[in-house]
């Protein structure tokens, strides 16, 4: 058996005073967390109704990723990997191919990007890539990134990246440089 360090014994009672009646029906903490629940139906509204009702972005606001082309419609990625050294995350992953002859209608230099991957996932929507590209390839737009079921649906190939040439992406608003106050 253990023996307390000290001679005093415990008041549990002392300082503590007998509930009223009320206080041990829970009435008054009742009408408080109703007061509460009420007062919060008639503040106004956080969320929107999506649908019918689109949220404004920020003028700087990163979205879905694209592989730009150029006026001609040739890719401008040339493989370098400057995005994927750049890229936080380690989301990016590229394999070079060496262009073949008739191909140059399709790529700018004699190096492409034959695979090009993002894990968006992994990716954390920095930007850094797209400030890491030497040769403007790619852009982070106000696209949304679609909701899937699965995790392999999240890796997008140049399938999905490379800009469609009859569907241009604006990207005007990214070259600007920030004003600053």
């Amino acid at each position: 058996m253990y023996r307390s360090l000290t001679a005093k014994r415990k008041n549990v009672s002392a300082g503590q005073r007998e509930l009223t009646f009320m206080e041990r029906m829970y009435l008054p903490a009742i009408l408080k967390g109703m007061k509460i629940t009420i007062g919060h139906l008639f503040k106004k509204k956080v969320s929107l109704n999506y649908p019918e009702v689109k949220r404004e972005f920020s003028d700087f606001y990163r979205g879905m990723h694209v592989l730009k082309r150029d006026e001609n419609g040739a890719e401008n990625c040339t493989a370098c990997g400057m995005c994927a050294l750049a890229c936080p995350a380690e989301a990016i992953t590229i394999d070079a191919a060496e262009r073949k002859p008739g191909e140059e209608h399709l790529y700018r230099e004699e190096k492409y990007a034959a695979k090009y991957e993002i894990n968006m996932l992994r990716c954390i929507y920095c930007g850094l890539c797209e400030e890491a590209c030497p040769k403007d390839a790619i852009y982070l737009t106000e696209r949304i990134v679609p909701a899937y079921y699965k995790r392999k649906d999240f890796i997008y190939g140049k399938d999905i990246l490379v800009e469609d040439i009859n569907n241009r992406v604006d990207i005007t608003k990214r070259k600007q440089p920030i004003k600053k106050a």
